[in-house]
């Protein structure tokens, strides 16, 4: 079909369907370009509702890098609900992008971001709806090429059989990388030209390598099966992060953030052991102050947006965070913006930090101690006191926020009940400071869901809680928490159980997924639409166990499915951070001290390029450079 024609088709099926402006395009500062005057063309995809896409900001930068070039386009493209998908199925109209409506078919590639393993089946959906076959084996070099990025793909082979090219990292410098090579290779067949993309530090092209498995089904190798691939695919990162988007499209309808999202910072050095995007994010890069202030003076006259959201995964360890807040206040206090530090860490949440944020937040305070007693913080790396947790809880509500909110896991790793009655026991004491300064109309909110041990942690050895025991655990505290005051929050056990398989799966579980999907299995991340038993049955007729990828504790010297991925941290210093928590030993920021965790020594190159304030690691220097230590006799 053409444009025209898919236009037609919407007119009559728009007024039939909920939440139309999902699909109509025509929002504030959307990108469209002349079709036929670029020379490549990118659909940007994120596989679930446009209501949960508009606000990821990972999908918006690449939106934003491809269309400040001239001669290149990308335009956008969403999972339709089931509404819209059925009226598309009965019409026979192919998934379209919103811009131009253009076909998908027809554009030079079609990327899609994965940031959880729940998309799986939307990826595939989003693919046949396209009109293009869902295994890569089976379109050639006349359909787009099909690029997925995202936390989800460093464990890719649940989804290697599906995707051409995973970009394994970063992906602002890699995809343009990855746009060049295919618009010089365009005249060459597609085995050819992922040959050439195979070559591009980042790019794991998963047909160029074979997986060996022993008799018990754990992996024996993986091996790659052509000269350009690398036996091991490096992360890709920008050294320096890029000016921050400030042309956000604002959407016609009501999306799950309502705020325009700035990165401060990218990276983690808390070393948290269960956090996967701590890990695989490092190193930390931090953005100028001046910068962040520039780009909320641009996002206020372009979008007309009135909450800020400071992003990083530790926003309270952004080096000028209170020099920040407090300009932030100076120049745009008399506006009424509401300022939001969705990552807080307790211990560097200072009085004064709470001060500069102003009345904005008033509303809630976000703490995530994640566990609540200090045997289980150290067990995890995430050390702070009973007494800092209390003290910070206490100048929170001092400072006239009513509501806290406090997020955790069960399941760690040596997790007894004790640990989990502990989070009530935590929870009360907290709500009691709270009463202090507001009487009953102090609240606290707590947040419970269940640890998923993530590739490239410390944690990956580990295995998930014996599901009876996680239910008797939130069964406790369903229980306990039916007082005033205190309200509880929690996530299926059995929904994370099919995360943990997918995250933790290695290439067999790519025909559970194609199963699922064809019974029916997708928007995996709704409630309301968990096929639980599509999955169950795909399992069982690929002759898999789920408890094999989720309840199996590892070997120290057992092949990950993710093996051949490098996220420049070693498995060494992973092992060493496993064996430290079974003894309940603690590291520090390792700003304040470097515990080689490869990072340096994988990256050197980019490091020496980059001016020192750039990253927080230490500068890497020549060895002629290196004066010997001085011994004093």
């Amino acid at each position: 079909m053409t444009p025209d024609q898919i236009e037609t088709a919407l007119n009559r099926l728009l007024p039939r369907v909920a939440k139309p402006g999902r699909y109509t395009g025509g929002e504030l500062n959307q990108v469209v370009k002349d079709w036929d005057a670029v020379g490549y063309r990118v659909a940007m995809a994120f596989p679930d509702l446009y209501d949960i896409g508009m606000s990821n900001l990972g999908w918006m930068i690449h939106y934003d890098i491809i269309n400040k070039h001239r001669n290149l386009l990308a335009e956008r493209v969403f999972c339709p609900w089931d509404d819209m998908e059925a009226a598309l199925r009965a019409g026979g109209i192919p998934l379209f992008s919103l811009e131009t409506k253009h076909p998908i078919r027809d554009f030079d590639m079609l990327a899609m971001t994965l940031p959880y393993e729940q998309l799986f089946t939307n990826a595939l959906n989003l693919l046949d709806l396209a009109g293009l076959p869902v295994r890569s084996a089976d379109r050639d070099a006349s359909y787009p090429l099909v690029v997925a990025g995202g936390h989800a793909c460093y464990n890719p082979e649940p989804m290697a059989p599906f995707i051409d090219v995973f970009v394994i990292g970063e992906g602002e410098e890699v995809l343009l990388e990855i746009i060049a090579t295919m618009r010089a290779a365009a005249h060459l067949d597609r085995e050819t030209q992922l040959r050439h993309v195979a070559s591009i530090t980042g790019c794991y092209v998963p047909r160029f390598y074979d997986v060996a498995y022993h008799d018990d089904g754990t992996v024996a190798a993986i091996t790659p099966n052509v000269l350009e691939a690398p036996p091991r695919v490096l992360k890709a990162i920008v050294p320096v992060l890029p000016p921050p988007v400030t042309d956000f499209i604002v959407p016609f309808v009501e999306t799950v953030h309502n705020r325009a999202p700035i990165e401060i910072m990218r990276g983690c050095t808390r070393g948290c052991r269960f956090c996967h995007a701590g890990m695989v994010t490092r190193p930390v890069r931090e953005r100028p102050v001046e910068e962040v202030l520039a780009a909320m003076e641009a996002i206020l006259a372009k979008t007309g947006y009135e909450e800020i959201a400071l992003m990083s995964l530790s926003s309270s360890d952004y080096t000028h965070v209170l020099e920040l807040t407090r300009r932030i206040g100076e120049r745009f206090g008399g506006l009424g913006l509401n300022i939001s530090l969705p990552s807080l860490r307790i211990e560097t949440v200072s009085t004064q930090l709470m001060d500069n944020l102003g009345d904005g937040r008033r509303s809630g305070f976000t703490l995530a101690p994640e566990a609540a007693t200090e045997k289980m913080r150290n067990i995890i790396n995430k050390y702070v006191t009973h007494e800092q947790l209390l003290e910070t809880a206490r100048e929170i509500y001092r400072r006239d926020w009513r509501t806290i909110k406090l997020y955790f896991m069960i399941g760690h790793p040596q997790e007894e009940m004790s640990d989990v009655a502990a989070i009530v026991d935590l929870s009360r004491q907290v709500l009691a400071e709270g009463r202090r300064f507001h009487g009953n109309k102090a609240a606290v909110n707590v947040g419970v869901s269940t640890f998923i041990p993530k590739p490239h942690t410390p944690f990956q050895w580990e295995p998930m809680g014996d599901m009876a025991g996680i239910r008797a655990k939130l069964g406790y505290l369903i229980a306990e928490f039916k007082r005033p005051g205190l309200k509880l929050r929690w996530n299926d056990p059995d929904e994370s159980v099919f995360e943990g398989m997918l995250t933790r799966g290695d290439r067999r579980m790519a025909a559970v997924v194609e199963r699922a999907w064809r019974k029916g299995a997708k928007f995996d991340a709704w409630q309301d639409h968990f096929r639980r038993d599509a999955w169950v049955e795909a399992m069982a007729e690929e002759g898999l166990d789920a408890a094999f990828f989720t309840h199996r504790p590892r070997r120290i010297d057992e092949v990950f499915p993710w093996e051949h991925i490098d996220v420049a941290v070693t498995r060494r210093f992973l092992t060493g951070d496993y064996l430290m928590s079974q003894r309940q030993e603690t590291r520090i920021d390792c700003r304040h001290h470097c515990f080689a965790c490869g990072i340096l020594p994988k990256l050197k190159d980019l490091r020496r390029e980059t001016p020192p304030e750039a990253w927080e690691c230490p500068p890497v220097t020549k060895v002629a450079d290196r004066r010997p230590a001085l011994i004093q006799l």
